[in-house]
């Protein structure tokens, strides 16, 4: 009897869980397509109801519209505007009759708490030359609380009066929201990609489906499972698109590091459930650590305390949890349903080619080892270059001046622009507590500000009114931002302290700037959480210092660089979305520690067992190039598809994640990691003892098992 029976070592929670759901395969399946359908059909039939909040605590415009709320709910809604143009003048008996029995009729439809005709303030609500005019329609709440069809029904009523020469269009954040398209064929396109590059590493179209399908299981069921949260939790409504990208993209890298080596133990002759078994003890524990370092990265955007994020945060951050436990129970599943079939496919391709490509990897890293220098200057140096442009970076929100030239709200805008100058849709809302006298002295005040356009009379009864600014720029020019600071600043205090009135400046302009400047002034704390807990974890991992170190000050040039890249391709037609830099920092600081444990723990398996630090380079590179390389292949391209999205925030959310995975997977970890563990040597492997000691010790390396 020899030893291995003797004493067996007992196997892993994640063996023993892929051997049930391998042995079970019908059954794991079955709970599967069971979870999937259950929570899709429940959420049709429910439906959703996500909510953007945008509230920003301690900020001045949340200060401003938290007054109005409490003090003059009346003013307190949001509003639309009805934009109407008609060559021959909207004062046309004809044309007015038209426009104010089209009004009259929107005043009946709900949520519409009031409609203000532009025949009742002709003014400042008509155009100089009368051909442009608007209607403002009050709702009696938040826009982010008045249901999507009740918005598109004002949209078609307005626009069903159109014709014989008079244009209606409609502007506002609920109109435009209300008219956003979906992703299209983004994720169709990326998923198609994805399947190509499967079968060209794997030649066999089943054995290239299996990591396709349990990412579609992992974000299908994820995305019903958020759309039942959003009736109890605040979950905006681009979570679900977010999901669908970050979900797709480490649902299908997950499933193929696990294959890969599921497909190695079967060149080695192992029986198939062995193989399951081994490849979920090996490879999992590499998806297990860099999955819960997503989730950390994602969760770590509690720290800047915003609520829309923080839905956002976890329903990513779920749906990496989906993919993980899709990855442990319904892949294993499947090679039992389908391992046959796949096992000959594997075996007609395999070792000869398997060998030509571990060799090919040895002498590129033999290579870089022996130039380690020229090609880590060479790299950084790029890195940097890419990275220059993020430090001009401006952040923002788009507006209606960055929708299709075809949408409602575009046209709206246009006309506004035209008609009333390039800040009307730049509106600086002022609060004013103190009375009438202190409303109409802050009335004549704002009329002086250089940088202003127009003023509207005070409105509100009692105690507390509003002003409403226009800009004289246009709302994303950075004078608007500069004329904002102004008020606060120079222009406001001094009137306070002379009327004895209080101003509080917001509106969505305000509110824009405000968010911006929260997310600045929380990013230090946000960095410090996601780099500090990575690094952590990874010294408790490999103990080792500048092993955490290194991918630390990795992570931060790849990202600098794609936020870089995002800027270039973006600058010159708006700002970058506020949320989109930390968005992209918490994602791929995570999953690039995927390709960074896959490639490291291999390396140090290697350092354990021969102390060679430069053969252990080759080696692990050698065991795990074409596994990353082909992973990060998949990552971009169904990154890449969102580009083709026609959201903006979506093609700068997917241009940013697939340069990021690009320079990583392909530049990084093939580069530049080789020549700085190869100048390391066995340095790279240090830690002081007195830190040694006090760290716990984890393993992705697993215990071996005995046969049997």
């Amino acid at each position: 009897m020899t030893t291995a029976q003797q004493a067996p070592t007992r196997r892993s929670r994640f063996e023993r869980l892929a051997a049930w759901s391998y042995q079970h395969r019908r059954r794991a399946v079955s709970a599967w397509v069971a979870v999937l359908v259950g929570v899709t059909a429940a959420a049709s039939v429910i439906g959703s109801d996500y909510h953007n909040d945008f509230s920003l605590p301690g900020t001045e415009s949340q200060q401003a519209a938290d007054t109005l709320t409490a003090r003059a709910p009346a003013q307190a809604g949001d509003t639309i505007q009805i934009v109407m143009q008609d060559g021959d003048g909207l004062r046309a008996t004809a044309v007015r009759e038209r426009v104010e029995a089209m009004l009259a009729q929107v005043g009946r439809l709900p949520h519409a708490a009031a409609v203000a005709s532009p025949y009742e303030d002709d003014a400042t609500a008509l155009s100089r030359d009368r051909t442009i005019g608007y209607a403002t329609v009050a709702f009696d709440g938040r826009a982010t609380d008045v249901p999507k069809q009740d918005v598109v029904r004002i949209i078609e009523v307005a626009q069903a009066a159109a014709g014989d020469g008079l244009r209606v269009e409609l502007g506002g954040d609920a109109v435009r929201e209300a008219q956003e398209e979906s992703g299209g064929g983004a994720e169709g396109a990326g998923m198609l990609a994805a399947l190509v590059i499967l079968v060209l590493l794997f030649g066999s179209l089943l054995a290239a489906a299996l990591p396709l399908v349990t990412a579609i299981f992992a974000v299908g069921s994820t995305i019903g499972l958020i759309v039942l949260a959003s009736h109890v939790a605040d979950f905006a409504d681009f979570t679900p698109p977010l999901m669908m990208l970050v979900g797709l993209g480490v649902g299908i890298d997950y499933a193929l590091l696990i294959f890969s080596r599921y497909r190695g133990e079967l060149l080695h002759g192992a029986p198939r459930e062995r193989a399951v078994r081994t490849a979920l003890d090996t490879a999992w524990r590499s998806v297990f650590f860099a999955g819960c370092t997503v989730m950390f990265a994602l969760l770590g955007l509690y720290a800047l305390g915003l609520a829309s994020l923080q839905g956002v945060a976890l329903g990513v951050a779920l749906t990496v949890a989906m993919t993980m436990l899709a990855s442990l129970t319904l892949l294993p599943a499947l090679l039992g349903v389908f391992g046959r079939r796949i096992e000959r496919s594997v075996r007609r391709r395999a070792e000869r080619a398997r060998h030509a490509d571990g060799e090919r990897w040895r002498r590129w890293a033999a290579l870089v080892q022996r130039r380690p220098w020229p090609a880590l200057v060479v790299a950084v140096a790029a890195l940097l270059a890419l990275s220059a442009p993020a430090l001009d970076m401006r952040l923002g929100f788009a507006d209606a001046g960055n929708d299709a030239e075809s949408s409602t709200s575009r046209q709206a805008y246009d006309l506004l622009a035209r008609g009333f100058g390039p800040g009307f849709s730049a509106p600086l809302v002022v609060v004013a507590e103190g009375g009438g006298a202190v409303a109409t002295e802050l009335q004549r005040r704002l009329g002086r500000t250089p940088g202003i356009a127009g003023v509207t009379p005070p409105q509100g009864e009692g105690d507390v009114a509003t002003v409403i600014a226009f800009s004289a720029f246009k709302p994303q020019d950075e004078a608007t931002n500069e004329l904002l600071t102004g008020l606060r600043d120079d222009v406001l205090p001094p009137l306070a302290q002379r009327t004895g009135g209080t101003f509080l400046v917001g509106g969505p302009t305000a509110a824009a700037a405000d968010f911006t400047d929260t997310v600045a002034e929380r990013l230090p704390l946000f960095l410090a959480v996601v780099i500090g807990l990575s690094a952590l974890l990874l010294m408790v991992v490999f103990h080792s210092v500048l092993i955490a170190l290194k991918a630390a000050v990795l992570n931060l040039l790849t990202i600098g660089a794609s936020l870089g890249v995002v800027t270039l391709a973006f600058e010159s037609t708006g700002p970058i979305e506020s949320f989109i830099p930390v968005m992209i920092f918490a994602i791929v600081f995570g999953l690039s520690m995927d390709y960074e444990v896959f490639l490291v723990a291999r390396m140090h398996e290697e350092w354990e067992r021969s102390h060679d630090a430069q053969a252990a380079v080759r080696e692990g590179l050698a065991s795990t190039g074409r596994v990353i390389t082909a992973a990060g292949a998949i990552m971009i391209v169904v990154f890449g598809a969102f580009v083709l999205s026609p959201e903006r925030m979506l093609q700068q959310f997917g241009l940013g994640l697939a340069v990021a995975i690009l320079l990583d997977a392909f530049v990084v970890r093939c580069l530049i990691l080789p020549a700085v563990m190869g100048l390391l040597g066995d340095r790279a492997w240090w830690m002081p003892g007195w830190l040694g000691r006090r760290l716990p010790r984890l393993t992705i390396e697993p215990t071996p098992t005995a046969v049997g």
